[in-house]
């Protein structure tokens, strides 16, 4: 028996013609099924793709997502530690700030004195692009060693300063009044000229004489014309005198620290009444105390 046939028609609309297309039935249904079965095909298709390569593809991809945690960790980790050392970066600064009577003493030093406690570099710049993880890991690492490295510097600075400025004479050893400053003056005795190596600060008998700066004390001995006399060495070639005392509050040997009593104002050596003589000694030689001394 002859398959039934379907007519198609088609028209343009434009210009009116149509065209008939004829199909039997048994074709129409073949392709419907096809139709049909293609999506099914597909999938069948997938379903038949290598286990190994399926268990490749899932490694790499957990390989991959470990990976990037490990870095996001390793980085956060990071990024926290240059955090925590610029904080410290901070913290050293205001550390490094020091009193102004200290300042203005240290200010005036001689400069290879104060070049004793300087020095250091600055953090290199960063880069300004960043082309990968990898390369941002390396960013960030490079970073952390030079702030490392500044911190190590800025806190020897820091600490060279602080020890220098310790070391820096910037109070006045007692309370009382100048009867003779540093430099050529006329001999109280005699009356000819002659150089004074330092002030002459008169109080009573017994007033107490503070260090004016931390130091070792060199000697505490009696020491001919400056009678009982302390030595005491503060380091970076500084060190200071006291004469004439009455009775010491040291001895040799004996850390001291600015403001601590070492000895009690007196008459002792060469003389005309109960006064200090106080001296700064820069290298060994005397400068003028006032130019280190605020006002008293």
């Amino acid at each position: 028996m002859k398959s039934p046939r379907y007519t198609i028609l088609i028209a343009n609309r434009s210009t009116g013609a149509v065209r008939r297309l004829s199909i039997a039935r048994r074709t129409a249904i073949a392709v419907l099924v096809a139709l049909a079965a293609l999506p099914l095909l597909i999938g069948l298709g997938a379903s038949t793709t290598d286990p190994a390569e399926l268990a490749a593809l899932r490694s790499a991809n957990e390989n991959l997502r470990v990976e990037n945690e490990s870095y996001r960790a390793a980085t956060g980790e990071l990024a926290d530690q240059i955090a925590s050392l610029q904080s410290a970066l901070t913290k050293l600064s205001d550390q490094a700030q020091l009193d102004p009577a200290e300042r203005a003493a240290l200010d005036k030093l001689p400069a290879v004195i104060r070049s004793r406690a300087t020095g250091g570099a600055a953090v290199p710049p960063a880069a300004a692009a960043v082309e990968s993880p990898a390369s941002t890991f390396g960013l960030l690492k490079n970073l952390l060693t030079a702030l490392e490295g500044r911190l190590a510097t800025v806190k020897d600075q820091v600490e060279s300063q602080q020890a220098l400025a310790r070391a820096t004479p910037s109070i006045w050893p007692l309370t009382g009044w100048l009867s003779s400053g540093f430099g050529v003056r006329k001999d109280p005795f005699n009356g000819s000229p002659d150089f004074h190596s330092g002030l002459d600060i008169a109080a009573n008998r017994g007033t107490p004489v503070r260090a004016t700066a931390d130091g070792t004390v060199s000697s505490a001995s009696y020491n001919g014309a400056y009678g009982n006399c302390i030595v005491i060495d503060h380091g970076f070639g500084i060190g200071t005198r006291f004469g004439h005392l009455s009775a010491f509050a040291v001895h040799a040997g004996q850390r001291v620290h600015r403001g601590e009593i070492v000895g009690y104002v007196g008459a002792t050596g060469r003389t005309t009444g109960p006064h200090l003589h106080y001296e700064i000694l820069l290298n060994g030689q005397p400068i003028n105390p006032l130019r280190l001394l605020a006002k008293p």
